[in-house]
C-alpha cells in the first residue's frame, strides 16, 4: 500500500505502526513509585492504578538521558522508551536501588508491542482482543488496562506520540503475529515507515536521538508542558530546570520550532538554517506533509528567531516558523 493510502487511513480510520523500536521495563516492588518519583520528571506518586504519564530522566546538569512513559498497572510499573537507550536507562535506574522494595526487569523481548492509530483504534482493537470498545475508548491520556488475549495476559496502552491518537497492545511475542492478523481482518492497514513519520512531524512530537538527545534540555525540544511537574519534590536534574524557568524566565540558547517550507523536497536532517547569512539553527526532522502538500520540518533555531511567522531559509530555500502540531 501506498504511504498515501495508509496515512489517509490512519487519518481517518485506522492503522497499525510498527513499535520495534520501542524498549520496556517493568519496575515492580513496594517501593516503586516513590522510587521513580525521585528519579523522573514527573509526578510519579500521583499515579493511581489504570493511570500514567510522560516524563523525562535527566543528568544532574538537567540533560536528558530519556523520555518516557510511565503506566501505572496496579502491582506494577511499565516503562515505555525508544530501544537504543534502554541498556543505559535499566543501568542508571539499577544504580539508584539502596534499601527500596524495587525490582526492575527488562521485558522487551516478553512481550512484542503493536500500535493502532486513528479515530476507529478502539473499535478495531477491541474487536482483534475481545474487549469492550466503550472501555477502550474512555481511557484517558496514558490509560491503561489489563486485558486477556487468547488465555494470555495482555495490556492495552493509551498512546498519542505517534501523531495521532491511538493504542499500544502488548500481547506475548508469541501471539503477535495472530493480533495482527485479527487487525487486518478488522480492516486495520500496516503504516509504512513515510507515513508514520508524517503523523509524528506534522503533530509535532520530538523522537529522541532525532529532536533530542543527551544534551537536550528539556526547555528547548518543548516537551516541559507534558513532561514536567511544576509542583512536585526533588528529582534529578531539577535545580536546573528551576534556575532555568524561574530566573532566565524559561529563555534557552535554542528552541525546537515548527517550518513550514517552499518547494517540493524535505531538507536533509542537519541541513541549515539562516536569516540572512546569518546561521541560526538546524533541522531534524522533515517530511512532505500529505495533509499540507508542502516540505514542513522540525528545527532548532536560536531563541531570538522562534515566533511563529518568522521569516527564514533552509538551505536557501525560503521557509517560514510555524506553531505545531502542523495538523490539528
Amino acid at each position: 500500500m501506498s504511504q498515501h493510502n495508509s496515512y489517509h487511513l490512519a487519518r481517518t480510520a485506522a492503522a497499525i505502526v510498527d513499535r520495534r523500536d520501542r524498549g520496556w521495563v517493568v519496575v515492580s516492588g513496594a517501593d516503586r513509585r516513590s522510587y521513580l518519583h525521585g528519579l523522573l520528571t514527573n509526578d510519579i506518586t500521583a499515579l493511581q492504578a489504570g493511570q500514567g504519564c510522560y516524563a523525562a530522566y535527566l543528568t544532574p546538569q538537567g540533560r536528558m538521558i530519556a523520555d518516557l512513559w510511565v503506566y501505572e498497572l496496579g502491582d506494577v510499573v511499565l516503562l515505555s522508551m525508544a530501544r537504543d537507550i534502554k541498556p543505559a536507562v535499566l543501568t542508571k535506574l539499577d544504580q539508584f536501588i539502596f534499601s527500596e522494595d524495587v525490582q526492575l526487569g527488562d521485558v522487551s523481548e516478553t512481550f512484542s508491542a503493536t500500535a493502532i492509530v486513528g479515530p476507529r483504534a478502539a473499535a478495531m482493537v477491541a474487536g482483534a482482543i475481545g474487549s469492550s470498545e466503550e472501555l477502550l475508548a474512555a481511557l484517558s491520556g496514558h490509560g491503561n488496562v489489563r486485558v486477556d488475549f487468547q488465555g494470555q495476559p495482555s495490556i492495552v496502552l493509551r498512546t498519542s506520540d505517534l501523531g495521532e491518537q491511538g493504542f499500544d497492545v502488548l500481547v506475548a511475542s508469541e501471539q503477535v503475529t495472530a493480533l495482527r492478523e485479527r487487525l487486518h481482518a478488522a480492516g486495520a492497514v500496516d503504516a509504512d515507515a513515510d507515513a508514520a513519520e508524517a503523523l509524528r512531524v506534522e503533530s509535532g512530537v520530538p523522537k529522541f536521538h532525532r529532536d533530542m538527545d543527551e544534551d537536550t534540555i528539556p526547555l528547548e525540544a518543548g516537551i516541559e508542558a507534558n513532561a514536567i511537574s511544576m509542583t512536585k519534590g526533588c528529582y534529578v536534574g531539577q535545580e536546573v530546570i528551576i534556575r532555568v524557568l524561574h530566573r532566565g524566565h524559561g529563555r534557552v540558547a535554542r528552541r525546537l520550532v515548527g517550518l513550514t517550507l517552499d518547494g517540493t523536497a524535505p531538507p536533509p536532517s542537519g541541513s541549515l538554517v539562516k536569516v540572512d547569512d546569518r546561521e541560526i539553527g538546524s533541522v531534524t526532522s522533515s517530511v512532505s506533509s500529505p495533509a499540507l502538500g508542502k516540505p514542513i520540518a522540525l528545527a532548532y533555531v536560536h531563541r531570538d528567531y522562534v515566533a511563529p511567522g518568522t521569516v527564514v531559509s533552509v538551505d536557501g530555500v525560503a521557509a517560514v516558523v510555524t506553531s505545531t502540531p502542523f495538523v490539528s
